[in-house]
């Protein structure tokens, strides 16, 4: 079973490779439009991540009321546990090892839809975590701003098409 402040370390940590992964991208694909493209999507990864670091220290001393309240059954946790052990994805590897055989910007886009929606999984499983009042507006607000990189990404890649 994890503790909250060692959730939202995955999330954290999530974030940080959000961030290496567009700075790379952005390297890949100097032409302005699409660097600044990627270089704003990193941007915003970090604010998440200054987020996510932020509702940690909030929760810390918190940690009692959650776990009383939160996933009785234990399927959250279980969900949360299947994320982090790479059975979904693993945010601990270094996300830009996917990029050893891509060469076109389709590709990363493709990849980076990906990445988006694993992590846009993993903030609703760690919101069900979070009682009201805890931080779950906050969560919502990060799996918005994700779901608009999706978009982001998406029309890019249509452009291309």
């Amino acid at each position: 079973m994890f503790n909250i402040d060692e959730v939202f370390e995955m999330a954290e940590q999530i974030e940080r490779n959000g961030v290496v992964f567009y700075s790379r991208a952005a390297e890949m694909f100097p032409e302005y439009t699409k660097k600044n493209i990627f270089l704003k999507l990193a941007e915003m990864e970090k604010e998440h991540e200054k987020r996510f670091h932020q509702m940690r220290l909030d929760l810390a001393g918190k940690e009692r009321e959650i776990s009383q309240f939160l996933d009785p059954q234990g399927e959250a946790a279980a969900y949360l546990r299947a994320m982090v052990s790479g059975k979904v994805f693993d945010p601990r590897l270094d996300p830009t090892t996917r990029f050893n055989q891509v060469r076109s910007l389709s590709e990363v886009l493709r990849i980076a839809i990906d990445v988006e929606k694993d992590s846009i999984i993993f903030y609703l499983g760690l919101k069900e975590m979070i009682p009201q009042g805890l931080g779950k507006d906050k969560i919502d607000l990060i799996v918005r701003e994700e779901m608009s990189h999706v978009t982001i990404l998406n029309d890019l890649l249509e452009k291309l098409s």
